[in-house]
């Protein structure tokens, strides 16, 4: 008997030389399993390409993470920190009620420049639609919306000043509140003139407005104490778009009316299960009739050469070492199919993203794959092949080993 690593080898070396001496036959294997594995391949990349196409700018926007309340409501500290520790919460700021949140901006001490009102846009650290920009702090630092910062012609390090008026105590009150650009915020960031505050400007602001005191900033009124103050509304960001829904249906079920875009992700998220139904519904087709196909082909082959193996049965080969000759046949032909389709690809996709460029524009892919999703599709293969070549192990496990001598 000889030792189960040296028939190993010899089973690997009769399996590869058989292949090449039947390269006919094999090549005709190959070709076939390319053929099918080529079409899947370019379908996956247009869905891929398609899909992600259409998902980039939802998950690139902060705007379609956004949560926003419907008029105004009671929202206490505790409540805010509830929200801020769950999980599905990107970003979260209280916001005051929106007619004590705007302000007139304009040069300092300039009577005859341009004046316009901007909207207070509560913001903090981590917020999402100021990307790289730092985040306005205390009193005096802020950043503008590209309209405002527009309108006035005010950058990154300009000085400006802030206006505020109040009656109180039946008198009309001014103050100017010194003020320094730290940045400008993205044309998507905001689409009308605001500016991005800090929580400690913003509730300064409202109290200004309420004619409360205002100790930091030396503003006079009315001293309250409040350590539970209760915001009217809230900046609020989902941690991604999946996300979105969960955390609508969890702050309607609270009595809170929000909006939010899910209609709009919801239909790219249909688009894209509708399209891999489809994808899987095919690929699952070919891959059984390829599978039947190779299956069938193994078969016969073996049937074709049942005297061979018996002979290898006959000089005390293992049932389990002669049934691995037709897998280890079928791993190479899975291999070399998917490296002929996989080259096969680059050539479709390369032709198909430059027919389709000036359609699709900004320079996206229709077609594209990942390095990962070719690693797949070789698993696949392999997996398959080694399914069909199985049926054709079955007649082999099954060969005696006197059919040589009956047959010599």
């Amino acid at each position: 008997m000889r030792p189960r690593n040296s028939q190993a080898r010899l089973i690997v070396g009769l399996a590869f030389h058989d292949y090449v001496h039947e390269r006919v036959m094999t090549s005709c294997f190959v070709l076939a399993l390319s053929a099918v594995l080529l079409p899947l391949l370019v379908l996956f990349g247009l869905k891929f390409g398609i899909i992600g196409n259409l998902l980039a700018p939802l998950e690139d926007d902060p705007r379609y993470r956004q949560i926003r309340p419907v008029g105004s409501g009671s929202f206490s500290p505790d409540w805010f920190d509830e929200m801020a520790a769950r999980s599905d919460v990107a970003f979260i700021v209280p916001r005051t009620r929106a007619i004590a949140a705007t302000m007139r901006l304009r040069l300092p001490d300039s009577d005859t420049g341009r004046i316009i009102s901007v909207e207070l846009i509560p913001s903090a650290a981590g917020d999402p639609v100021l990307g790289d920009l730092g985040p306005p702090s205390g009193f005096g630092d802020v950043l503008l919306s590209q309209d405002a910062a527009d309108k006035l012609g005010f950058a990154a390090g300009t000085r400006a000043e802030g206006i505020l008026s109040r009656t109180y105590t039946g008198q009309q009150e001014t103050v100017l509140l010194p003020l320094t650009v730290t940045g400008v915020a993205s044309a998507g960031a905001f689409d009308r003139d605001g500016m991005f505050v800090s929580h400690d400007l913003l509730v300064a602001v409202e109290d200004f407005l309420d004619g409360r005191a205002v100790p930091a900033l030396g503003w006079d009124g009315i001293q309250v104490q409040d350590d539970l103050r209760h915001f009217s509304g809230f900046r609020l960001y989902a941690r991604d778009i999946a996300d979105v829904a969960g955390l609508r249906r969890g702050l309607m079920a609270r009595g809170i009316d929000v909006r939010t875009r899910q209609a709009d992700i919801e239909l790219v998220q249909s688009l894209d299960r509708n399209l891999s139904i489809v994808f899987w519904i095919i690929a699952s087709i070919a891959a059984v009739g390829y599978g039947i196909s190779f299956g069938s082909s193994v078969w016969a082959n073996i049937e074709r050469k049942q005297r061979d193996f018996s002979v290898l049965r006959l000089t005390g080969f293992r049932t389990r070492g002669i049934v691995s000759f037709p897998i280890l046949q079928a791993l190479l032909t899975g291999v070399l199919g998917w490296l002929i389709a996989t080259a096969a690809y680059f050539g479709v996709q390369a032709g198909l993203n430059a027919l389709l460029a000036e359609s699709v524009g900004g320079g996206q892919a229709v077609c594209r794959l990942l390095p990962s999703h070719f690693m797949i599709a070789m698993i696949l293969t392999l997996t398959a092949a080694s399914v069909a070549a199985a049926l054709g192990g079955i007649r082999l496990a099954r060969l005696e080993p006197s059919l040589a001598l009956r047959e010599g």
